[in-house]
């Protein structure tokens, strides 16, 4: 089956044009010159699908926050195609049989691709390694995210045993002997405003700074996950100029708030925290020089009632699969802060560069894996709306300027809003 996407604008190897694509199956067959039935995009554009390299999708385990089905439909319609989905489950993939589980659903119900993380650790409890061995052949990496593994030399033999097996470890950093008891907000103008344990920087940069001597040691590919204050972005661009393998990311929520700008409400609680005004700029300049490789939303849904504590008991952890796009156009370009390019390559190239994955470049042979945006569809964001079980955002009721409007993933469509029907 032939369908032709035509009239729109293009994100080609890293540039905008004018051309039209015909898909065959589930690829790009060709770029212009093209013609037939098909979908008229005159004013839309057209981009790689979205790749976002940090989800939870709950299960099996947590069926309450999130399932395979209703995570994978929040991703269709935030433009994503493929998510990569962390460990933390029920029962954690730290073996072949464990990870099988998860497999079923995902072949079940998925409705963009899903690659599967495998733990570091058994249990992800620190203490001993997982079968790494028999994962890696069906795991796009290995994570323990939501805890930072505590032991260097336990990280030290996870680091040897990824390189052999030409995997990724991709960290969670977190020193938890920094952290004090019942901590709820970053370490600074909000832990002073609403009087609550602070979340200091050092929590995090200091485990980075442990892991990439050991990257050095090992060589060992190695990927940040969610940075979040300027010390990290410093450490990780010396290490980068340094030629180590290290990649990072960081996430909307981090580029766009600053720890002045939280209510004491549940939708602003997420592990790390949102840090000072000084972390953010250095998060975008991170992203303008290319110190920081793309933007993962860290997506992690969790119940009304589990977000419901305010800043102080609820969970850490909120959503951001549908809003992710909307709020980053708006606020980083839009708002002259951010070209973009920039912000296109952090969402659908760098991470199919850094974890080896097909497609980006819009070229014939591609997987039809694409995204249609709307960059003059302003709206409000409504969490009631969303496909996620998960409702709790820090970006509920902004007004943004932009919109997904389609997603197709292997040449299908597995999403549509052209009748206009915002978030």
């Amino acid at each position: 089956m032939k369908s032709l996407l035509y009239g729109g604008t293009v994100f080609r190897n890293g540039q905008l044009e004018r051309a039209d694509l015909l898909l065959e199956r589930d690829r790009i067959a060709a770029v212009d010159g093209v013609c037939g039935a098909g979908w008229d995009l005159t004013g839309l554009l057209i981009v790689p699908g979205f790749v976002d390299v940090h989800v939870h999708l709950r299960q099996p385990g947590y069926e309450e926050k999130e399932t395979i089905a209703s995570g994978t439909a929040a991703a269709a319609a935030g433009g994503y195609t493929t998510v990569c989905a962390m460990p933390n489950l029920n029962p954690v993939p730290d073996s072949r049989e464990h990870l099988a589980v998860q497999q079923r659903w995902i072949r079940r119900d998925a409705q963009v691709r899903v690659l599967p993380y495998g733990a570091i650790t058994q249990r992800e409890q620190g203490q001993v390694l997982s079968d790494m061995v028999a994962l890696a052949p069906d795991v796009i990496g290995f994570s323990d995210d939501g805890r930072g593994v505590q032991s260097r030399e336990l990280m030290r033999q996870a680091m040897l045993l990824a390189k052999s097996l030409d995997r990724p470890i991709v960290a969670h950093c977190e020193d938890e002997s920094l952290l004090p008891q019942g901590w709820a907000v970053h370490e600074g103008e909000a832990s002073r405003r609403f009087g609550l344990p602070g979340n200091p920087s050092d929590s995090e940069w200091r485990q980075v700074e442990r892991d990439l001597t050991l990257v050095e040691e090992t060589g060992c590919r190695y990927h940040v996950c969610h940075v979040s204050t300027r010390e990290s972005v410093a450490l990780i661009r010396a290490a980068k100029r340094q030629g180590l393998h290290v990649t990072c990311e960081t996430a909307p929520h981090y580029l766009c708030l600053c720890d002045g700008d939280l209510f004491d409400d549940g939708r602003f609680k997420m592990n790390p925290p949102i840090r000072s005004p000084q972390d953010r700029e250095a998060l975008i300049q991170g992203l303008l020089d290319g110190t920081i490789d793309c933007i993962a939303t860290d997506h992690a849904p969790h119940t009304q009632a589990e977000k419901s504590g305010g800043l102080g008991h609820s969970l850490n952890g909120v959503v951001g699969l549908e809003t992710a796009f909307p709020v980053l156009y708006t606020r980083l370009v839009r708002a002259g802060q951010m070209p973009f390019e920039i912000l296109l390559r952090a969402l659908c190239v760098r991470p199919r560069e850094i974890f080896g994955l097909e497609g980006g470049s819009l070229d014939p042979g591609d997987p039809a894996d694409l995204t249609v945006l709307d960059l003059d569809h302003p709206h409000r964001i409504n969490a009631g709306s969303f496909r996620s079980l998960g409702r709790s955002t820090p970006f509920d009721g902004w007004e943004v300027s932009a919109a997904v409007v389609m997603t197709f993933c292997g040449g299908e469509v597995v999403y549509d809003n052209q009748s206009g029907d915002a978030l």
